[in-house]
């Protein structure tokens, strides 16, 4: 499994369509996260009705400094459990570094090992030439865009009172030297209880394009925290071999 990829694919992502210019959702203003934020996640996969736990996520935010600007130095930490190590062995990290007052990505770092796949992307986003400078070339990109783990925090900004049920809410991001435009259809609101507490919660569906792991469509649901920082609690999907559940099992977080 990979873990940080498959999460943050869960919690936003990922379809890809005609790029349109001018993505509307490009002026928000962080009131949701912290630095010295700390997310935990259980990732559960089950077939025939019982959920197994098989790994954790783990997402944390300090505040640095990066070419003088300061930024959101955000880390996912993706890996099996000790059991499933002995058949897929999963040690993720992915790196995100946001501006503070633009809440758009300046680098981004993937170090994964998936089962004795090895995989390092380093990618600064040049905000003045509009461009994204990778392992492998330069390329260009809209001055509004997020790499796979900045879009989670930049989507947990998002004015949900703005939006009615069935509206979509799109943006892009940045991944594999491709950009993706992205969108999740808001669903509403309700109460959901979890093992770890009793919520309300925003439901949101993304909308999927069939792959090797995810179904195409829109099956795959999300539940966000209704309050200012809107932590995904819950997410499940099926998969092309059984389904998964996401959960949130701890959470410390910074006053702002």
């Amino acid at each position: 499994m990979k873990l940080i990829r498959v999460l943050t694919i869960i919690l936003f992502a990922s379809i890809t369509f005609p790029l349109r210019a001018g993505d509307g959702f490009c002026d928000v203003r962080n009131s949701a996260f912290n630095a010295g934020e700390a997310i935990t996640f259980k990732v559960f996969y089950t077939v025939a009705g019982v959920y197994v736990g098989a790994g954790e996520a783990t997402f944390n935010s300090s505040l640095k400094m990066l070419n003088n600007v300061p930024v959101f130095h955000v880390i996912g930490d993706g890996k099996t459990f000790s059991f499933y190590d002995n058949f897929f062995k999963v040690r993720d990290r992915y790196e995100t570094y946001i501006d503070t007052a633009t809440l758009q990505p300046l680098k981004f770092v993937r170090n994964v090992y998936e089962g004795g796949y090895k995989k390092y992307e380093n990618v600064t986003f040049n905000k003045v030439t509009n461009t994204a400078i990778t392992n492998d070339g330069v390329f260009k990109v809209p001055s509004c865009v997020q790499d796979v783990l900045s879009s989670i925090y930049y989507a947990r900004n998002i004015d949900f009172n703005a939006y009615k049920p069935g509206d979509k809410i799109p943006f892009t991001r940045f991944l594999d030297k491709e950009l993706f435009s992205m969108y999740i259809r808001y669903i509403g609101k309700e109460t959901i209880k979890t093992k770890y507490g009793k919520f309300n919660a925003i439901k949101f569906k993304p909308l999927l394009i069939k792959g090797t792991i995810f179904e195409g469509g829109e099956k795959m649901t999300v539940w966000i925290s209704d309050d200012k920082n809107k932590i995904p609690v819950r997410i499940e999907s099926p998969i092309s071999v059984g389904s998964i559940k996401v959960d949130m099992t701890r959470i410390r977080i910074k006053v702002m």
